[in-house]
Order: structure tokens, then C-alpha cells, then sequence
């Protein structure tokens, strides 16, 4: 790896969070595999725990549909309809109740308006711009001696490190959702919910783990940046 790309920042600062994204990757895929093993007592799928979400909130123009895939689980504002796996969907274990009323989580959220989830997706844009432009536009002003250039580069990846840090409160709040339908419904028993709040705190570990990866690319670049100007 060049040297520009890998110096003392990049292993105090993006190696321990790439490590902890590393881990948290492992602790998602092997807590859902441990209870998607595990059945709920009611015999409910994801699907109809998804439909128990949007029921609960009073949403009945959004749909729910099957996609391939595993982990592969999303709600898609614009056409207005929740994706879930192919071990959630029709799936009756702990992990697709968790999962899939996390995703009409989401619906929910759009449905109110939830402000933090609006932040976000206007970022988007611009994010697509910062993750293809930001690190080149930086590396050509700082070779050209332009640091306007140079600022703007750090700008537009800030904007992803911006992006990681709005998704947090979105996804918590996702779950926090979930949990708070799964038990005034009674869709899992007290110790299944135990089990479905373990899937979804798995995954919230993935979130904050690339949260931190991009502050830690930012904060880096920042600092290699200003050295070298110096």
C-alpha cells in the first residue's frame, strides 16, 4: 500500500476501527444464525410480524415482499414496500419476527416523518458524490499546491462520515420500534424477545462500528492532510 494511504494515522486510528467492524460483522451473522435456528411458539413469520408493525401504526399502503439473498433485508421508501429475505419472509424463528419488524420499523418512521431518517436520505446524493470524488479531488489540490481544492475533497467525504453518524439514531430507533410492537402485540414470549433484541443489538454493533470507520478515515485524512502542508 502506498505510504500516503497507510502511516502512523491510519494504524492509531482506521485499523482499530476497521478491527471492531471486523468483529462486529462476525457477532451480526453469528447471533442471527443462532436464532434463526430457533422457532417463536406462535408459529409467526417475518412477514406477518412486518404486517403486525404496519397494522399497529395504522400503515396500509405499504407492501411486503420477498427477495433473495440472506441479510438482504430493507424497506424501500420510494416504491414503498419491505424486502425480507429469504430466511425471514416465510421464516417462524426469533431472528425473522426481530428482523422483519425492524424493517416496518423503517416504513414506520416514514410514515411519521421522522426527522432523522429525512437528514439521511437527503445525504445520499451526496455521499455517492463524496465516496467516488472525495479522496481525488483532495489528493489533486494537494499535488497542485490548491488547498481550496483540497477542502472541498474533505467536505464532500465528510458528508459520509455525516451519513454514518444520522444512520445510528435511525436504526436504534428502528428497533426500538420493533421491540416496543413485538411486545404490546404479543408476538414473541419474554424470552424470545430476549433472543429477537440480541439479533437487533448485533446489528446496531455493525452500524456504530461504521460510524466510527468513517470518523476514523476523516479524522486521519484531516490530520495527513495538515501535516503536509505544514
Amino acid at each position: 500500500m502506498p505510504y500516503f494511504f497507510m502511516d502512523y494515522y491510519y494504524i492509531i486510528l482506521v485499523i482499530p476501527a476497521m478491527l471492531l467492524a471486523l468483529w462486529a460483522q462476525v457477532k451480526v451473522k453469528s447471533t442471527y444464525n443462532k436464532f434463526s435456528k430457533v422457532s417463536n411458539t406462535k408459529g409467526i413469520t417475518g412477514a406477518y410480524a412486518a404486517q403486525a408493525v404496519l397494522t399497529h401504526y395504522g400503515i396500509n399502503d405499504v407492501r411486503i415482499e420477498q427477495v433473495s439473498g440472506k441479510l438482504t433485508d430493507h424497506y424501500d421508501p420510494k416504491a414503498k414496500v419491505i424486502r425480507l429475505s429469504e430466511g425471514v419472509y416465510g421464516s417462524s424463528t426469533i431472528a425473522a419476527v426481530g428482523i422483519a419488524c425492524h424493517e416496518a420499523g423503517h416504513a414506520a418512521q416514514h410514515a411519521q416523518d421522522y426527522a432523522p431518517i429525512k437528514i439521511r436520505n437527503s445525504l445520499v446524493p451526496v455521499c455517492n458524490i463524496g465516496s467516488s470524488l472525495g479522496i481525488p479531488l483532495a489528493l489533486i489540490g494537494y499535488f497542485l499546491g490548491f488547498e481550496p481544492l483540497i477542502s472541498i475533497g474533505l467536505l464532500l467525504y465528510a458528508a459520509i462520515a455525516l451519513f454514518q453518524v444520522v444512520t445510528l439514531p435511525v436504526e436504534l430507533n428502528a428497533s426500538r420500534r420493533a421491540m416496543k410492537v413485538i411486545d404490546e402485540t404479543g408476538l414473541l414470549q419474554d424470552e424470545e424477545q430476549s433472543g429477537a433484541k440480541k439479533v437487533l443489538t448485533a446489528a446496531a454493533m455493525t452500524y456504530i462500528a461504521s460510524m466510527l470507520v468513517a470518523i476514523a478515515n476523516l479524522l486521519r485524512l484531516i490530520l495527513r492532510f495538515n501535516n503536509r502542508r505544514n
